[in-house]
């Protein structure tokens, strides 16, 4: 686990974000409130998203009627997400976190699961570090070594 995490908050401009992210040389960092509580998760791929172009949703034409193939709240949600100023506006505000006392296993279990790169660590409900993909992969080197050396 890292504890020295580089966060951003909801209310920070998405042109900020980007700049923090950049020059700490991180693609992606939690999103916190006033408390410290996490309360979303930003990624460089959040701030791509801004600059794709929004295609209106297909759909099939059947006896005049036209049927969405995508869910119009999805994209909505999408809409919102390209027109977004703030990092609240393009945030995943549903973040996977891990607890404190996770073994690494859970945590490379976690982030093969639910598909993420990075897991906030909150102990209740406040952030108390972060581990990544890099984390994961020292532990398990240090780990190799242990047995090498033994």
């Amino acid at each position: 686990m890292t504890p020295d995490v580089v966060t951003v908050s909801p209310e920070q401009s998405v042109r900020e974000a980007a700049s923090t992210l950049l020059l700490r040389g991180v693609d992606g960092a939690p999103v916190v409130d006033a408390g410290g509580r996490v309360v979303g998760m930003l990624t460089t791929g959040d701030l791509i998203v801004q600059e794709a172009e929004v295609h209106p949703p297909a759909g099939v034409a059947i006896l005049g009627v036209v049927i969405p193939l995508t869910p119009p709240a999805q994209f909505e949600a999408e809409l919102h997400k390209v027109l977004g100023s703030t990092v609240g506006e393009v945030m995943e505000p549903h973040p996977v976190t891990i607890a404190p006392d996770a073994t690494v296993g859970e945590a490379a279990q976690l982030m093969t699961e639910r598909r993420v790169s990075r897991l906030p660590v909150v102990d209740g409900g406040r952030l108390v570090g972060i581990i990544s993909r890099a984390d994961i992969v020292r532990e398990l080197l240090r780990d190799l070594g242990e047995e090498a050396g033994s």
